[in-house]
């Protein structure tokens, strides 16, 4: 970790950076590789209350925790601890979801009883209905707003750029997705 320490009505002392650095480096243990990320540190006094600010950009998350309290190191320590919390609720998150996507194993197992069950239902595949509609020229993000509106989960268009028929998605993590084809 990288730390940026900036003070706002406080000199920072060397006593200071190395107790924030000591103590936010104790998050390293939460992570399997140290994260390469910048520590972005705001030390502030206003009205004899000492307030800290730490942010810490990650890839998949952003840490980010704010602490007044009248004594400067016990608001260092009350930031870490709140710092933990935000890494152990993110971890138990991200643990939760593996858990119910299911392990290997039985993702395999789930698998192949589902082709065992498509082989006695070849009437799923039959389609029941047909829609015909014009493809209209629009952005991408024109798109993304009428699937909104529609409360669709995809919407075919015509790129106004390309000319071509694109499709707009969106993903399982809630962003969007474009599918192009390829000329």
């Amino acid at each position: 970790m990288k730390f940026n320490i900036r003070g706002e009505n406080i000199e920072v002392t060397g006593a200071i950076k190395d107790y924030v650095e000591k103590k936010i480096s104790k998050l390293e243990r939460y992570f399997d590789t140290p994260p390469a990320s910048d520590v972005h540190v705001n030390l502030s006094v206003y009205n004899d209350e000492q307030r800290i600010e730490v942010t810490i950009p990650m890839p998949n998350l952003l840490l980010r925790g704010e602490v007044q309290h009248i004594d400067l190191y016990a608001a260092i320590d009350l930031v870490v601890d709140k710092l933990e919390r935000q890494i152990r609720k993110h971890k138990t998150k991200i643990n939760r979801k593996a858990r119910q996507n299911g392990a290997p194993k039985h993702a395999f197992a789930k698998m192949e009883k589902e082709s065992l069950n498509n082989q006695h239902d070849e009437d799923e595949f039959k389609i029941v209905r047909t829609k015909r509609f014009n493809l209209k020229p629009m952005d991408p993000e024109e798109a993304i707003l009428q699937m909104d509106m529609l409360g669709h989960e995809f919407f075919v268009f015509t790129n106004d750029k390309s000319g071509e028929s694109n499709v707009v998605y969106r993903r399982k993590d809630g962003k969007y997705g474009l599918i192009e084809p390829n000329v």
